[in-house]
């Protein structure tokens, strides 16, 4: 990205058909620290990386709580995803007053998505400069929402957005087709396993990240340290007995074909066993 003379206002089009302060606040938004989030049929897991600035500074809060049944998990500028995320809870508040039943999920995303649209076309506003995961239950389901600053939304089985959240993609690709039928504990553990693919070698700790649950007779809430320790604890565990248990298979495996390679009698055509 480079300045150019398109870019000095958000409703300047170049002629290639571009609206370049779109892209650059896009860009904050893969520029902020990773924040992953996916869905089964009855329960939401949010995650995010908790980076802080400095090592004598505490990390700023990603995951918001915005009612009962939805919570948020935001990418890029904080502050402005800690506005938008006030401006959902008063929406909640509002329509939970005036129907006295919670807000669905989707209404409530189109609304975020038409405020952030607004920022696209006033020459006096600059776009929001932050992704925002939106997790919600109401009664047509378990909901898993990406809010672009451009205005546009997706909903999503599974996603990834923030710095190195490919790496997320990858695994979340991997296994999105189990994520249905999955338990909540299940859930939990597969969003510990994406939030560590971002860390690219570094340890995974309760220190280094945030995980949410909404779900069926769940209200949206964050996990405290000590339940995503003992998660991540266990998982390793588990990691390792199965590390172990394929490397004493391959050792196991070596002596045999030993002794098939002196008894000379090969196969050319068959191909090798995987281990």
């Amino acid at each position: 990205m480079f300045r150019n003379q398109y870019d000095t206002d958000v409703t300047t089009w170049s002629p290639a058909g571009r609206l370049f302060q779109v892209e650059y606040a896009m860009e904050a938004v893969k520029q902020g620290s990773a924040a992953i989030g996916l869905r089964s049929k009855t329960h939401i897991i949010l995650g995010c990386v908790n980076k802080a600035n400095s090592e004598l500074s505490s990390h700023q809060k990603k995951i918001f709580k915005v009612d009962d049944h939805i919570g948020v998990a935001i990418a890029g500028l904080t502050a402005d995803g800690r506005v938008l995320s006030r401006y959902m809870r008063n929406e909640c508040i509002n329509y939970s007053f005036t129907y006295e039943s919670p807000l669905p999920v989707g209404r409530l995303v189109v609304q975020l998505a038409d405020k952030a649209q607004v920022c696209t076309q006033r020459s006096w506003k600059r776009p929001n400069g932050v992704g925002l995961l939106v997790a919600g239950l109401d009664e047509s389901g378990a909901h898993l929402y990406y809010n672009c600053p451009s205005g546009n939304y997706f909903e999503y089985q599974a996603f990834a957005i923030g710095s190195r959240s490919q790496a997320a993609k990858t695994y979340l690709e991997r296994r999105f087709e189990n994520f249905a039928d999955s338990s909540r504990d299940d859930l939990v553990k597969d969003a510990l396993m994406a939030i560590r693919e971002t860390l690219q070698g570094e340890t995974l700790k309760s220190s280094t990240c945030t995980v949410a649950v909404v779900g069926a007779g769940e209200p949206f809430h964050i996990l405290d340290q000590e339940t995503v320790q003992q998660m991540i604890d266990a998982f390793e565990i588990v990691g390792e007995q199965e590390g172990s248990a394929a490397a004493a298979g391959q050792e196991a495996a070596q002596p045999g074909a030993a002794v098939a390679d002196q008894g000379g009698s090969t196969d050319e055509g068959v191909a090798p066993m995987d281990i």
